[in-house]
């Protein structure tokens, strides 16, 4: 991957974060919200608009539809993730960013034209239809139950499916579904007659239009050129999509507990307490001290993974190693920041509160650390077998 370089990656990630702090996070208390307070459609649209106008709208996707590298993008989508309204506004949250760029990489001009096409001018969302219910696929893609079968020139989609977050407004569906071969990937249209959202629950983060939804899919015909590849091909092209998502997750809660720290220090510099400033009781001071350790370490993980992906591997165990060390510490960030702030951190006067909420989701999202500490595990044991093959030691 060439990308822009680094002066112009910097002066592009500038320019998204003065229109986030500048525009986008006066929004914050904008009260367009849903049920259970996620951004509704109205004001996500106005602030793709004020992006659009503002030049920073898909930032990470150049005009000719080439792709930031991974290490160019780390800077913009942190920058966009300064507020939580952010990715929205500058169309770089997931999952539309992760399905633009598995469609930017395996899908035919036909669908890229027909699907990716919108994305990318942010005039659609999209939704990622993997996991499931009833101990269907989720953190082992391999339990898959929701099946397709061929029909003539469609495929027919049957099964049930979980958590699918933006499912809700979406325009763009990507699915996975098993046939007699394997996994399939599939692009349709949304909304569609044969896709029923059954309930969108409320839970612990709110950021993403359109929640998380439970959906039935009932004989949904989808034409055969929809498919992304050959049937059965569908955990190869996931692979694609994988660590690349994985990554920008870090990189934009990075941002936000960014910005999250800063709340925090200001506070402790200013609020009073026993006859001085918080941050100068050794037990706050430490705190924002540890904040600053985390962030760098985190900035550095995502860097070094970054590397590895533009490198041309696909980098499986080094996402894997990104996505729990930078969820982690970010956590313990987000923590820390509401700590600091004591009862103010747990109001939501600042948005320390909804980051704090959010990082703890995010430890689930794309696996949660103990998935990514088992896999690592499996990769120690394999290598060191084969090691042992190696030097001829039974």
């Amino acid at each position: 991957m060439s990308g822009i370089g680094p002066e112009r990656t910097a002066t592009l990630a500038a320019k998204v974060e003065a229109f986030v702090r500048d525009t986008v996070i006066p929004y914050e208390r904008d009260p367009r919200r849903d049920h259970h307070g996620a951004p509704t459609e109205e004001l996500v649209e106005e602030l793709k608009e004020k992006a659009r106008a503002a030049g920073v709208l898909t930032p990470h996707i150049l005009p000719d539809g080439s792709h930031l590298t991974q290490r160019e993008t780390a800077v913009v989508l942190t920058a966009s993730g300064l507020s939580p309204l952010g990715p929205l506004a500058c169309n770089t949250a997931a999952p539309d960013e992760g399905n633009m760029y598995l469609l930017g990489k395996v899908g035919s001009p036909d669908i890229q034209a027909r699907f990716l096409k919108p994305l990318v001018e942010g005039r659609a969302r999209s939704a990622f239809f993997m996991t499931e219910p009833d101990g269907g696929a989720g953190s082992d893609p391999s339990m898959m139950q929701t099946r397709c079968h061929q029909d003539g020139n469609h495929w027919v989609i049957n099964g049930r499916k979980t958590f699918i977050t933006g499912a809700q407004g979406a325009k763009v569906g990507i699915i996975m579904a098993k046939s007699d071969d394997g996994a399939c990937m599939f692009l349709t249209d949304l909304p569609h007659p044969a896709i029923r959202i059954d309930r969108v629950p409320n839970t612990i983060d709110n950021s993403m239009p359109g929640g998380h939804a439970t959906i039935t899919i009932d004989n949904l015909r989808v034409p055969a050129d929809q498919m992304l590849g050959n049937s059965g091909e569908g955990f190869q092209y996931a692979q694609v999509r994988l660590s690349p998502a994985r990554l920008s997750h870090c990189m934009r809660w990075r941002g936000a507990c960014i910005r999250a720290h800063e709340i925090a220090m200001d506070y402790a510099n200013r609020r009073m307490a026993f006859g001085k400033t918080l941050i100068d009781h050794e037990g706050v001071g430490f705190m924002l001290a540890e904040n600053m350790i985390d962030l760098k370490q985190s900035e550095l993980m995502i860097d070094w993974c970054a590397s590895v992906l533009d490198g041309g591997s696909l980098g499986t165990a080094e996402s894997s190693m990104a996505k729990v060390a930078v969820s982690e510490a970010l956590m313990r960030v987000a923590d820390r920041c509401v700590q600091v702030m004591g009862g103010m951190g747990v109001t939501a006067d600042t948005i320390v509160e909804q980051v704090f909420r959010e990082i703890r989701a995010f430890r689930i999202y794309d696996g949660p650390t103990e998935v990514h500490k088992w896999s690592l595990a499996k990769k120690i044991k394999r290598d060191w077998k084969a090691a042992q093959a190696g030097s001829g030691v039974a």
